[in-house]
């Protein structure tokens, strides 16, 4: 996580700012949620969960969300090396808030077929 000297003050002061900039973006919020289902999930199982989703970006996301402290990333030294992903302690107080964005959305989705 970047040290509080390299947070523009404007971010340091609004909290969603800031919880934007960890979780906002296309993929972020989405690998969050399925590890939250899954617990732990490998690169491959990731990558089929996520089908639009292109191996630079997920190796990119993973990485800053393990920059960031949000998830946990476990390599086993053996061939194939084996690497799965979980959720950290952070990453897991960010669920709540996640799942009712997903019951959010559903609902919203449950609108616009009513509506067409």
């Amino acid at each position: 996580m970047k040290n509080k000297a390299e947070i523009p003050e404007c971010i340091q002061k609004c909290g969603v700012e800031y919880a934007f900039k960890r979780i906002g973006g296309k993929y972020k919020g989405r690998i969050l949620w399925h590890l939250s289902l899954k617990s732990v999930l490998r690169y491959g199982e990731l990558s089929r969960t996520l089908p639009d989703i292109t191996t630079k970006m997920l190796t990119q996301t993973l990485r800053e969300l393990e920059d960031d402290n949000l998830i946990i990333r476990k390599m086993y030294h053996e061939v194939p090396p084996k690497v799965e992903y979980s959720l950290s302690g952070t990453g897991q107080e960010l669920i709540p808030f996640i799942e009712h964005l997903h019951n959010w959305g559903k609902k919203q989705l449950a609108n616009e077929e009513l509506i067409i």
